[in-house]
């Protein structure tokens, strides 16, 4: 049986990982050329395998690159990229967003759940999609799981692990003491059982699949915009995997993969892109540095992924001063417990330790519609 490390050795894991930082040093406007020849490669590989492709789009980074495509495309004169297809599922971004989808004429896609059946179903989205998943798992024993399961609370893996002692696996210290309680060993280290599910199911159900299943009937595969310099699992993917991904169920590419926010917001600025009022504008700072002057990232709205790392006003104080009625929605009432009680985010972010009743700065405006549940 082959190890971890065994596999990681026959991808070449260390060498790419080298390569692949070298690349994110470089100078904006090698990206930008970097960018364009990683759109080439992709769209000739389609090419060769009969695919079509399109654009996956969110927030600004992939308009950015929704824009970057079509602009290369009219360039150029191939490829016919300024007709590129685009696809969201528009509802779970802010309306600031939605406007800039229709404006740029992207398709809108359904969700394949609602955000209130996902909750209630599956657990919260919280703290971020890899910590999520392992206690997930915590929270879902089987005999199947039992191993990593012993991993996530130990940093102990077994023999596809490579026998480590502390590998990675193993949940931080903080929300060990928080979660682990959900195993049967992890009670028995005294650590704490959370009055709520925790999942990393949601962007499946209401991003990925609907988007999946229009590429399958669209023999098309996706443009993302995704930027290694966001951390997490899928910086490791884009280290290990490159911009262009062939895989035997997953086909990607992500041109921006080696950019920075600054190469991002540049590039945006360079194309005239239309920036969604969440965000606010894109301004210079004294030193040279680029931000935007509102968000400076978005998501859905009952979304908890790096809240941990946010000062306040927080997205959800944000989303308090934006509309009263779904922060309350959202906060105090989108799931049940077994008893029939109504709970929130609220209760989740009391148990992390995240401040988010009390009120900030300025009063909060009267209370509007609700939409978009």
């Amino acid at each position: 049986m082959k190890t971890v490390f065994d596999l990681m050795e026959d991808r070449n894991a260390a060498e790419n990982v080298e390569k692949f930082r070298a690349f994110r040093m470089m100078p904006y406007e090698y990206k930008i050329y970097h960018a364009e020849e990683v759109v080439d490669d992709y769209i000739q590989e389609c090419f060769d395998r009969e695919l079509n492709y399109h654009v996956s789009v969110g927030g600004l980074d992939s308009i950015t690159l929704l824009l970057f495509l079509r602009d290369y495309g009219k360039r150029r004169h191939k490829y016919q990229l300024e007709n590129i297809p685009a696809i969201s599922v528009s509802v779970l971004e802010d309306k600031s967003i939605q406007a800039v989808h229709k404006e740029l004429g992207v398709e809108r896609l359904k969700p394949l759940k609602a955000k209130v059946d996902v909750l209630q179903e599956f657990g919260f989205p919280v703290l971020s999609k890899e910590i999520a998943a392992k206690i997930e798992l915590l929270q879902n024993p089987s005999e199947k799981n039992e191993t990593v399961r012993h991993a996530i609370i130990t940093g102990e893996t077994g023999e596809y692990g490579g026998f480590q002692k502390d590998s990675r696996m193993k949940l931080s210290q903080r929300w060990l003491e928080l979660f682990g309680g959900a195993d049967a060993e992890g009670v028995a280290q005294g650590y704490m059982k959370a009055p709520f599910k925790v999942s990393s199911k949601c962007c499946y159900y209401l991003k990925e699949k609907p988007c999946d299943d229009w590429a399958k009937e669209h023999n098309s595969v996706p443009f993302l915009g995704l930027m290694a310099s966001e951390g997490g699992r899928r910086a490791k993917a884009l280290m290990l995997n490159g911009c262009n991904y062939w895989g035997k169920s997953t086909i990607r590419s992500c041109p921006f993969a080696i950019f920075d926010r600054q190469d991002l917001l540049q590039l945006a600025l360079d194309l005239h892109v239309p920036v969604p009022e969440i965000y606010g504008e894109i301004v210079r700072e004294a030193d040279g540095t680029l931000r935007t002057t509102k968000a400076q990232r978005t998501g859905c709205s009952m979304c908890g992924f790096g809240i941990q790392l946010e000062r306040r006003p927080h997205r959800f104080d944000m989303l308090r001063e934006q509309n009263l009625k779904e922060w309350e929605f959202w906060m105090y009432r989108c799931c049940k417990n077994p008893d029939g009680t109504p709970y929130g985010w609220g209760k989740v972010l009391d148990y992390i330790g995240i401040e988010w009743e009390s009120a900030i700065g300025a009063d909060f405006p009267e209370q509007m519609e609700l939409e978009g549940m």
